[in-house]
């Protein structure tokens, strides 16, 4: 087999085929799609984004927007209430209830108490939820108040997602965060004190001027607040982000190479796992939290169909890709005027959904043969024979009965790996060469 290079670094893998490849000239087969009945049965969710913050993080790549008018966020919420009535008239949607709702940013705690109340009473009015329904909500330290906090515990939040980054003020200060390092210890109190099941807490290795000292005291900091779960991403630099920006002005800035962002992440898992946790995925560590409460990323890695709902939003459908408009007062002003925001799209061949859930299972670090060879009546070893045999090869993954399973060492660079299973005109590796007699 013709040696592949591996990438040191590829951004987060996030959906298949790569948004790249979505195009506006799909949008009519999209429009067509969402107007046919669904033909798998598989969970429906949706995700809401909401897009203001207190302050731009300068790692922050996101659609964002700060200092806006209270009347801009008025609308907001209103529009995503329409939004969410476009999508009831659906056939795709019609009759469905949501099993998993996540609410993210942006920061969507921003929002006040009449504001949150006014979201979710729309929501469920047009999207009406199970009783079992999961519900996630992202929040930033320093906008968490109890009388918010008790509001989404009557609205059924059951897993909130803290936004804390790094507990040293020095790096909450030099990469822009909004809170400061006393919000997080009260909100975590507040959060603790109305027993939400499922408690988050979002860390980032490789922040500007990010030590080795720095980053043990972090792990050291979060275990003692004894979250459900942890949440560890390695700082990505996007070219639409203030650092990016710096380094192209010639600005020298202290960040951690991949390597080192790697090796605080396998410190960061081994300290969390000798204090209880379970490392689920290439960014999770788990404590005392059962199987699926994690509803958004289990469901959905596993095919299940997502609305999109909020400027810039994606979703998935039965096989289509979609994403909305990216400017905010396009999307309100069509979403309000009772059409939909769209801005691009993309209808997956069967090929393309299988690869899809393998891609995302795999982030998990274990992949199971059975469910997903059932659903699409193949063998993955056949299917996948060369990156399979890429990665069995540089002992990176172990083949085991009924599933593949990755290395810690691989896992901790999941993403740059995952390419191995694309297709080439979606940046996988080439064809392997035939050879003529």
């Amino acid at each position: 087999m013709t040696e592949r290079p591996e990438p040191t670094h590829a951004g987060f893998v996030s959906n298949y085929p790569p948004f790249a490849a979505w195009t506006a000239e799909a949008l009519p087969q999209v429009a067509a799609h969402v107007d046919t009945p669904p033909t798998r049965d598989v969970p429906l969710g949706a995700y809401v984004h909401i897009p203001f913050c207190r302050k731009r993080c300068r790692f922050c790549y996101f659609k964002v927007h700060t200092d806006v008018p209270a009347s801009t966020v008025r609308d907001t919420v209103s529009a995503l209430t329409a939004e969410a009535r476009l999508w009831s008239s659906k056939a795709v949607v019609r009759d469905r209830p949501l099993d998993f709702l996540y609410v993210g940013g942006g920061t969507p705690s921003y929002l006040s108490r009449g504001q949150l109340r006014e979201l979710f009473d729309g929501l469920q009015t047009h999207l009406p939820w199970r009783d079992t329904i999961s519900i996630t909500f992202e929040a930033e330290p320093g906008t968490v108040r109890p009388e918010k906090l008790q509001l989404l515990r009557d609205m059924g939040v059951d897993r909130l997602s803290m936004g804390v980054e790094t507990f040293q003020p020095r790096l909450l200060e030099i990469n822009g965060r909004a809170h400061g390092a006393p919000h997080i210890q009260a909100a975590f109190d507040m959060a603790h004190a109305l027993d939400f099941p499922h408690l988050n807490l979002d860390l980032i290795a490789g922040l500007v001027g990010a030590t080795d000292a720095d980053w043990d005291a972090d792990i050291e900091a979060t275990i003692a607040l004894a979250p459900t779960s942890v949440t560890i991403y390695q700082l990505e630099n996007p070219p639409n982000t203030w650092i990016s920006k710096q380094l192209r002005q010639g600005e020298t800035l202290a960040l951690a190479d991949d390597p080192t962002k790697r090796q605080w992440v396998a410190r960061a898992f081994e300290r969390l796992e000798a204090a209880g946790y379970t490392v689920t995925s290439g960014y999770t560590a788990v404590k005392h939290e059962p199987a699926g409460s994690f509803a958004y990323r289990d469901l959905l890695w596993r095919g299940a169909d997502l609305i999109p709902l909020g400027v810039s939003a994606f979703g998935h459908l039965q096989g289509t890709h979609l994403q909305n408009q990216k400017r905010l007062e396009v999307w309100s002003e069509q979403v309000q005027a009772g059409q939909f925001s769209w801005s691009r799209g993309y209808t997956m061949t069967p090929r393309e959904r299988l690869i899809r859930e393998v891609v995302l299972q795999l982030k998990l670090g274990t992949l199971a043969l059975d469910p997903i060879e059932n659903a699409h009546g193949v063998r993955l070893a056949e299917v996948f024979a060369g990156p399979l045999q890429h990665l069995v090869e540089r002992g990176l993954l172990h083949v085991e009965p009924g599933r593949w399973r990755l290395t810690r060492e691989a896992l901790l660079r999941v993403d740059a790996l995952l390419p191995a299973f694309f297709l080439a005109e979606h940046g996988g590796p080439p064809p392997e060469p035939t050879h003529v007699a």
